[in-house]
């Protein structure tokens, strides 16, 4: 399957004369799998339709450089869809997705050593309840605005914190407390024993800790 395959997006549904295609929408992972290895193009557009979010949202947040997470995450779709035949049928589609995501930017970190994150919702939160939904809650929604100004300061500081761990740590926090993976998901995700990512979380959470002390000394 080529790069071409999966830009730009059409729009999906109808024939020339009008008339609804097939719809793929409800296909499941693997069905499409199966499709795209048959030579389906369109059962690959529907591959990125499903997962080009969640996979821009996780890179951006790692990267907090828009242009630079949709390369990545146009580059992990090329490599995806480049080598369906490596998947392993008996794992869950979107976590080897996500873990070809994790690799690129991984990589990227890794050389760049870029270390800013989001802690207000995810880059595709384009409504209040979607924003409120991706977001780390700091405070409740009837606190006075004094208040709301002091955790804005607050996230600012856990940001800059969280920017500061290694990217495996990083990662481990965010697919952890921002996209909820379990922890077997992010093991799969970042190819690593359940342990370690109990490990890493672990040690991410007392570096952070450490790192935002002053703010729970009176």
């Amino acid at each position: 399957m080529s790069a071409a395959a999966i830009r730009p997006l059409p729009a999906r549904r109808r024939d020339p004369e009008g008339q609804d295609r097939v719809s793929y929408s409800d296909h499941s992972e693997q069905t499409l799998v199966e499709m795209c290895l048959r030579g389906d193009e369109r059962a690959a557009r529907e591959i990125v339709l499903r997962f080009e979010r969640p996979v821009f949202s996780l890179i951006f947040r790692m990267v907090r450089d828009r242009e630079l997470a949709e390369d990545l995450a146009q580059e992990t779709f090329v490599r995806t869809l480049n080598n369906l035949r490596r998947y392993d049928p008996s794992y869950k589609f979107s976590s080897w997705l996500f873990k070809i995501g994790y690799n690129l930017t991984i990589d990227h970190l890794r050389k760049k050593e870029l270390d800013v994150v989001s802690m207000h919702g995810a880059p595709d939160a384009v409504t209040p309840d979607r924003q409120a939904a991706t977001e780390i809650t700091l405070v409740s929604g009837d606190e006075r605005p004094d208040e709301l100004l002091e955790a804005r300061e607050l996230g600012s500081e856990i940001e800059a914190a969280i920017g500061q761990l290694r990217p495996e740590y990083r990662t481990a926090i965010l697919l952890r407390h921002i996209e909820g993976y379990a922890y077997d998901e992010i093991a799969q995700v970042m190819e690593i024993p359940l342990g370690t990512v109990k490990t890493y979380i672990h040690r991410a959470r007392n570096e952070l800790k450490a790192a935002l002390v002053h703010l729970t000394e009176p």
